[in-house]
């Protein structure tokens, strides 16, 4: 085969691989890009509606489809430590550090996710907690852990005590064949930032295509503006915080004087 037979095969078949993985598209919608915090603020719940469209290639018949949400907030590192009881008093006696991990993270499905694929795939797009990469710093080594760790254990019960690591199968609804909906909780305890919404679909196994989003958790109010004063001013910040500690001391010391 020539040169020039090879290039028009490999072309021919790219093609017909970018129409395959076309076949679907998924169409998503947030009821609200921002979550505004102020000083009374709880909990708030967002939904997320989408459409599967039928692309360019050839429809699927009788496709049973799966869908998987994935929110995903700015990510830190933290500390998690076991404490043991020495000498009678608790002690911490050993501790380990996660390493950017997601600050947030709620998977929503629409079956329960062993059935949506393979474990290999499960674990490849990190759907479900057991099969999210939560790395971590042991002692000179940095990597993931076996799911049964005492530490991730810990962490991710730690996490999900605070309703910021939740994961929840069937919460993903289908309206009609094509159109689902679904409730992402947002608590009072979620940190500020960027916010990443990914809707993934399944079908026999296999991701047929994903579609993202952005969510952003701001402050607004005298809290933005306190915040962007420790921020941005940061001198004269603490220098406003101990003249006031000094005069609601001197106030106070007046108030309650004895004579």
């Amino acid at each position: 085969m020539s040169i020039r037979h090879r290039i028009l095969a490999a072309a021919a078949l790219l093609a017909a691989c970018v129409t395959a993985a076309s076949a679907q598209q998924l169409v998503t919608s947030v009821s609200s890009h921002q979550v505004l915090i102020n000083s009374s603020y709880t909990g708030d719940e967002l939904v997320i509606f989408g459409s599967i469209e039928q692309g360019a290639g050839p429809p699927r018949q009788d496709a049973d489809y799966d869908i998987v949400v994935t929110v995903t907030g700015p990510r830190e590192d933290l500390v998690t430590r076991r404490k043991e009881r020495v000498l009678g008093i608790w002690a911490n006696v050993d501790s380990r550090t996660f390493l950017q991990v997601p600050s947030y993270l709620a998977i929503l499905t629409t079956s329960p996710i062993d059935t949506i694929a393979s474990r290999d795939t499960l674990r490849r797009y990190q759907i479900g907690l057991d099969n999210t990469i939560l790395t971590q710093r042991v002692g000179f080594d940095i990597g993931d852990v076996v799911v049964d760790d005492p530490f991730r254990k810990a962490f991710l019960r730690v996490k999900t005590s605070q309703g910021l690591y939740l994961e929840e199968q069937g919460a993903v609804t289908f309206l009609s064949r094509h159109l689902f909906r679904a409730d992402i909780p947002i608590p009072a305890l979620v940190q500020l930032g960027a916010y990443q919404v990914n809707v993934k679909l399944f079908a026999d196994g296999k991701l047929l295509t994903q579609d993202n989003s952005m969510i952003d958790v701001r402050k607004v109010g005298f809290e933005q503006f306190v915040a962007s004063a420790a921020r941005e001013h940061g001198f004269l910040y603490g220098l406003a915080t101990a003249l006031m500690a000094l005069a609601t001391g001197w106030f106070a010391s007046i108030v309650f004087r004895r004579d």
